[in-house]
């Protein structure tokens, strides 16, 4: 399965006009892109991979690439792929494979979302909640083992990139199960869920004193404050999780914040995935 998308074609020039039937418009694909499914048997729940090779995959054959897991794949993936592209081909970037992990199939609406990005149980929420550790186990148990009995990957450099509950999913794992990623890339992450439990989990994580060596980055829009577009305080949140990360005093520990001018919660992710990747990947 590739993705498609079809096109209308209409130019417009000072002398001429010319239209391009859509019957022969050519159809528009992401290349080197495949779909499969991966299934959880612990579980029963199926979930599919949409899985882009880097330009030289097939050239090096003896390579071993980075990989980058994406949550909300169709949204994430094709605003990674696009943005990547030009970083990778001119090695800039690493040049690395993308994962876009989509939902639950079968599952409707943001059911699957909400439970697998969440990391407690709120009996308050219409949603079923908590999987987030369920969640990881497929991570770790399925798409993993998957990625590496198919693919030429790097075990020892992933990364994650999440974005709103995906960010607080993401923070979960780096204070729960911190070496799955080599790599962070948190977009507008919301600490707000179950009365800030983030915050709870990592003062239980601090004095723990697990050994932390990644890179993490944490993206968010300026807007995304009461003062302006959210309901919640989403920026102070992040400062101070951003704030926390440099109080553990972690020497192998890489940290970095930006707050993206005029951006809200609809709009910081595409900067915050393409900023964080460079930042994490670049050359």
């Amino acid at each position: 399965m590739k993705f498609i998308i079809f096109i209308g074609l209409l130019t417009v020039g000072l002398t001429n006009v010319v239209i391009a039937n859509d019957n022969k418009v050519k159809a528009f694909e992401i290349p080197r892109t495949t779909v499969v499914e991966v299934t959880d048997y612990s579980t029963g729940r199926s979930y599919p991979l949409f899985i882009k090779l880097p330009k030289s995959y097939r050239k090096n054959n003896h390579k071993n690439y980075p990989v980058i897991y994406l949550t909300d794949a169709w949204y994430a993936f094709q605003i990674v792929s696009g943005a990547t592209r030009y970083p990778m081909n001119v090695n800039k970037m690493q040049q690395a494979i993308i994962v876009g992990i989509s939902y639950q199939k079968g599952s409707k609406r943001d059911n699957s979302r909400v439970y697998d990005y969440t990391p407690t149980k709120v009996k308050s929420c219409r949603k079923k909640t908590g999987g987030a550790s369920e969640y990881m186990s497929l991570l770790e148990n399925v798409v993993f083992k998957y990625m590496a009995q198919n693919y030429r990957v790097d075990p020892s450099n992933r990364t994650f990139v999440g974005n709103s509950l995906g960010g607080l999913l993401g923070s979960y794992i780096l204070l729960t199960k911190p070496q799955l990623f080599k790599n962070y890339i948190l977009g507008s992450p919301s600490y707000w869920y179950d009365d800030k439990y983030i915050f709870r989990l990592e003062a239980m994580a601090a004095r723990k004193q697990p050994v932390i060596e990644a890179k993490v980055f944490i993206g968010i829009g300026q807007r995304e404050s009461k003062a302006y577009d959210s309901h919640y305080e989403m920026v102070d949140d992040a400062k101070l999780f951003y704030q926390k990360m440099v109080n553990w005093q972690q020497p192998k520990l890489t940290t970095k914040m930006i707050v993206i001018p005029d951006a809200n919660h609809q709009t910081a992710f595409p900067t915050t995935a393409i900023q964080g990747l460079y930042w994490a990947l670049g050359k």
